[in-house]
């Protein structure tokens, strides 16, 4: 049944009290910045979680809440605290997460994830959305000796991205900070100003955007990076524009996944659509609220990963392939995408 909590109740809860002592310590109160409390309720919103599993949160003080705010953040599409997830990691941390070997779920991801995209060939992981953008332009501009992206939506926090809010030159006064595909008042503070000029925003939807990109940077262009859909889904012929553009100037059309994935299809939105990138990268979901990230690509580009260095000490742990395993299995076997369009359109 449900219950109406009293807003003076909420505000002098533990929840509203920690994030106060917390803004003491931690800049922003928190690491992200959408889980900020002043984003939502300020001063009610419970901020913290004691447990949450289902749909269901349960915050510091015992209150139950229904959670329509975004399935943290869009990560876990099958619910917090799935069984089979919970099992598969609890069965990794008590044999082990990480030592000196790898563990072999990888090699069983890989091939799941290889056959539900028949047009890649080879597959690397990370843990991390926003890093895994960042490793993907960095071996598409490894593979095409090239330097310039295209992209429109939002791809993480990284300086390659955050860079297309810097001016130009000390004679630019366009309102970077109001550009739709930043929040405005975030300043690239920081972001080396070597990389301005060096990424290049279009609309999505809007395909001339794209071509005026590229007849003035297109041998310059190493990738266009996109997701296929977010918010507004494709005009007809828009994604087979881009991938035609991307063919024809030489770049690395790159679709972000780490959203839209295994919401529409089980896998990249791009199947739902029949749009091939180049390479396409997946996170949030994978893992289903276990850190877990994903490349997947064709062979040439996807080879460049033996031309630049890429290595980091947690990409080898076995709780994230654990968890992407059992997720993507549970996927497949009960067709999740479709429940999830059913219960939507209902």
């Amino acid at each position: 049944m449900a219950t109406t909590i009293d807003p003076a109740a909420l505000r002098a809860g533990k929840g509203p009290e920690l994030y106060r002592k917390a803004k003491t310590m931690i800049p922003g109160g928190t690491g992200l910045f959408g889980h900020r409390q002043e984003m939502h309720a300020p001063e009610q919103w419970p901020t913290y979680f004691a447990e949450a599993k289902g749909s269901e949160v349960v915050d510091l003080d015992g209150n139950r809440f229904i959670d329509f705010a975004s399935c943290g953040i869009g990560a876990t599409a099958l619910g917090y605290a799935d069984p089979d997830v919970a099992q598969a990691v609890t069965n990794r941390v008590v044999n082990g997460s990480m030592c000196m070997l790898n563990p072999p779920d990888e090699v069983e991801l890989a091939e799941l994830l290889l056959q539900l995209h028949p047009w890649a060939s080879k597959v690397r992981f990370g843990r991390l959305g926003g890093e895994t953008m960042a490793i993907a332009v960095r071996i598409a501009r490894a593979y095409t000796g090239r330097d310039h992206i295209a992209f429109c939506g939002y791809h993480g926090w990284h300086d390659w991205y955050i860079s297309a809010n810097l001016p130009i030159d000390d004679n630019d006064s366009s309102d970077r900070l109001g550009n739709w595909h930043l929040m405005p008042g975030l300043e690239p503070k920081g972001v080396p100003a070597g990389l301005a000029g060096t990424t290049m925003p279009f609309t999505y939807n809007k395909i001339d955007e794209l071509k005026a990109i590229i007849e003035s940077h297109g041998d310059r262009l190493a990738a266009i990076v996109m997701e296929p859909t977010r918010n507004l889904f494709p005009e007809p012929g828009f994604l087979e524009d881009v991938r035609e553009l991307a063919t024809q100037c030489g770049a690395c059309l790159i679709f972000d996944e780490i959203t839209i994935s295994w919401k529409l299809t089980c896998g990249g939105a791009h199947l739902k659509y029949g749009i091939e990138p180049d390479m396409a990268v997946f996170a949030k979901s994978l893992g289903n609220g276990v850190p877990m990230s994903a490349i997947i690509g064709r062979t040439e580009p996807m080879d460049a990963f033996q031309d630049t260095f890429c290595s980091s000490a947690f990409w080898s742990e076995g709780i994230g392939p654990a968890a992407a395993l059992a997720a993507v299995k549970k996927h497949m076997r009960l067709d999740v995408p479709a429940h999830l369009d059913h219960i939507g359109s209902a």
